[in-house]
């Protein structure tokens, strides 16, 4: 229910945040009001700088007190769902930069998982840097992704997991995609995710956060005018 803060445990972030902000309105789980908000803050500011200046640390602040026990799961939950409102409406206005010239790269949460703010973030980023993203969504199959990178001769391919479970599956998708699309460069992302284990599973590239993913598609490109 909209307008009152979901449960949480008395010390977590929701029980100090107000709602008179995008960052509160995300910690709180206040979906409608996180809209209203976004809407307003893009009459003024540049839909990238909400997504880093306000959604990205409220998720922080969030995931931090989930792991630390001071928030509980509905309210992650609905933490997230408020994030995904206000990524929505910075969306539409920056979509414009997704154009069918740009460089295609390919992205997907991998199959069991069905996390994809992380996702949605990086693909806003690379729209607005002139890619042409094909995003799968998520709990999406290693041949699922095989194909649409085959189809569409997609040079890169990005790949995302959050939960431990489902790494192998991400590791299937990647043996998958260097037997289908060996030319394509794979990149990967997500919480349970280090450099290390990256390179041990078969990826070109670790992405620590969603701009370090849109500075190597960006690298690659260079690479293949050269």
């Amino acid at each position: 229910r909209e307008g009152a803060a979901p449960p949480a445990a008395g010390k977590g972030p929701a029980a100090q945040a107000g709602a008179d902000t995008l960052k509160g309105a995300v910690i709180r789980g206040l979906r409608q009001r996180a809209g209203e908000i976004t809407a307003k803050l893009l009459e003024t500011r540049e839909p990238l700088s909400i997504i880093q200046d306000e959604v990205i640390p409220a998720l922080d602040e969030v995931g931090k007190a989930f792991e630390e026990k001071t928030l509980y799961l509905p309210q992650l939950l609905l933490s997230a769902e408020a994030a995904q409102e206000a990524f929505e409406r910075v969306r539409e206005k920056a979509q414009s930069g997704n154009g069918e010239e740009g460089e295609i790269f390919v992205i997907a949460t991998v199959r069991g998982d069905i996390h994809d703010i992380g996702k949605n973030i990086v693909r806003l980023l690379l729209s607005n840097y002139g890619f042409h993203v094909i995003d799968l969504g998520k709990d999406v199959p290693p041949q699922a992704i095989s194909d649409a990178v085959v189809k569409t001769g997609a040079r890169l391919c990005g790949l995302s997991a959050l939960m431990t479970t489902t790494v192998g599956a991400m590791e299937e998708t990647i043996v998958l995609l260097r037997k289908t699309a060996p030319e394509c460069k794979i990149v990967v992302g997500g919480a349970v995710l280090t450099e290390d284990y990256a390179k041990s599973i078969g990826a070109d590239f670790y992405a620590p956060d969603a701009m370090a993913t849109v500075r190597y598609a960006q690298e690659c490109v260079e690479n293949y005018k050269e």
